[in-house]
């Protein structure tokens, strides 16, 4: 049975990094792509009551024009969406992938990843979109919602793509960091990546142990993983390192516990995924 990623994009600049990233998954993996456009709630759809101070032949009229602008916004926003869709599918066809499905959407993004993403390998989205005010300063106000409404590894795409050849494990010995390792090495997208497998505390037998345990299931799978524990903190650690060693992707578990229990969703991880240059794959 082929595998299904589910690409949202919408009209940011962090699209075309969706897509492209969607179709670099697609090629290692063969996965069919299904593109995702959600029209949410129409923007300044609250009304003002003028009833009181319009006459009731000037209140029919009015009412009627502003209903009519109501449909012509509306019909203007899914000729948008269908726009931004084909571009999408436009890009993603460009890189060689033709197993591309768009989809028009209505309602709340987050309950519509809840809603789809059962019968998907993996979600992707793009790190801000395009009501982000300062791209330095602020994530998508849908990431946490997206994130913890899926039920499938969430990939968010950094500004540019670029082919991924290194990748930083997270490794804290929790749930999801288990459930992150697994993942690796159940998914053809890893095979032939330079893996670090990082745990960011103390040099404790128990860290080592645990992290040998992580790199043994790897090898089990036929994936080599290079293994270290580091000191500090883990937002500063993982970011200063995948900035000056040039990592292309970086993994973690979407729930930490000891010193990364707030890994995600939380100020520690906020504040990685804002300054990580590099796409996050997040695994719950």
């Amino acid at each position: 049975m082929t595998e299904t990623i589910i690409a949202f994009v919408d009209g940011s600049i962090y699209s075309r990094s969706v897509c492209e990233h969607a179709a670099w998954i697609s090629a290692r993996t063969g996965a069919d792509i299904e593109l995702v456009h959600v029209l949410g709630p129409r923007e300044g759809a609250a009304k003002t009551d003028l009833s009181g101070s319009i006459k009731l032949g000037a209140r029919t009229a009015l009412m009627e024009e502003l209903a009519s602008l109501d449909e012509q916004r509306a019909k203007l926003m899914t000729r948008r969406g269908r726009a931004i869709l084909d571009d999408a599918r436009a890009v993603i066809e460009a890189a060689g992938i033709t197993a591309v499905v768009p989809h028009l959407r209505h309602g709340d993004i987050a309950e519509t990843v809840a809603e789809q993403d059962l019968a998907a390998c993996m979600v992707l989205i793009g790190k801000r979109g395009e009501t982000a005010e300062k791209p330095q300063r602020h994530l998508g106000q849908n990431l946490e919602r997206i994130v913890r409404a899926s039920h499938r590894p969430v990939f968010v795409a950094s500004r540019a793509f670029r082919p991924i050849q290194r990748v930083l494990v997270a490794w804290d010995g929790g749930p999801s960091a288990m459930r992150a390792v697994d993942h690796i090495a159940r998914s053809r997208l890893f095979a032939g990546l330079s893996l670090r497998l990082l745990t960011v505390g103390a040099t404790t037998p128990e860290a080592s142990r645990s992290l040998a345990d992580a790199a043994a299931m790897l090898r089990a799978a036929g994936i080599e993983a290079e293994t270290a524990i580091l000191p500090g903190q883990p937002a500063a650690v993982l970011g200063k390192l995948e900035q000056e060693q040039g990592f292309d992707l970086l993994v973690m578990g979407a729930y930490g516990h000891s010193r990364i229990r707030t890994m995600i969703v939380g100020s520690t991880t906020s504040e990685m995924i804002r300054t990580c240059r590099a796409p996050v794959l997040l695994v719950r």
